[in-house]
């Protein structure tokens, strides 16, 4: 009887940097006293979050001044997550680095979009939100993330933390590309693709007495 071929090795590709930080934020908040530690870096610069240093500077010593601050302040979020949400499920980690793969997992507008649709927050004050950080330097946007994600976690709202490190990292030199792939992780959960196929889906009449 010839002997089965054996099966090929399947290779399972390492969790990204970003999700083995988030994995050691979650580690270290189980301690009370650590988690209120790393509280006290809510939406401060890294020269502020003296507290902060000794858990982190073995992840962020050689990094750059922008990446080093989206760690701390994400830190700082997770440490600061409401109690009702500490139980919330984690985005499943997924293989791969780069836009595709954090298009895969959902973003902050992704996160966005499913409140809008789970009647968490207003269509009006998602795509404001939306609008202004597309316009602000990462300076601008930190001081805001602490409000804006204790409403999505309060209402039950999963936020993707390794990815939201990965995108204030790179916020200011990718600041267009990273607002784009907000809003259209927001718009593709919010609006409902009308194909010509559906029922009661017409081609718009664009005459010129319709465009006036």
């Amino acid at each position: 009887m010839t002997p089965s071929a054996p099966a090929p090795a399947t290779t399972k590709k390492p969790p990204r940097a970003s999700d083995r930080f988030v994995a050691y934020v979650f580690g270290l908040c189980e301690s009370k006293q650590t988690r209120a530690e790393l509280r006290r870096g809510l939406g401060l610069p890294v020269e502020r979050c003296n507290y902060l240093h000794r858990y982190l500077v073995p992840w962020t010593a050689e990094a750059h001044p922008d990446a080093k601050r989206a760690h701390y302040a994400v830190a700082a979020l997770i440490a600061a997550r409401p109690r009702t949400a500490r139980d919330l499920p984690a985005p499943a980690a997924a293989d791969g680095e780069g836009a595709a793969a954090r298009r895969a997992r959902g973003n902050l507008g992704a996160s966005l979009g499913r409140a809008v649709t789970q009647g968490v927050l207003k269509p009006a004050t998602a795509e404001s939100a939306l609008h202004l950080m597309s316009r602000q330097s990462a300076d601008a946007i930190h001081p805001s993330l602490p409000a804006l994600t204790r409403q999505l976690l309060t209402g039950g709202i999963a936020v993707d933390w390794a990815v939201l490190v990965e995108d204030l990292a790179s916020w200011d030199r990718y600041r267009d590309r990273n607002a784009t792939a907000w809003l259209e992780s927001y718009f593709c959960i919010t609006s409902a693709p009308i194909t010509p196929d559906e029922p009661g889906a017409e081609t718009p009449d664009v005459t010129e007495e319709n465009q006036r």
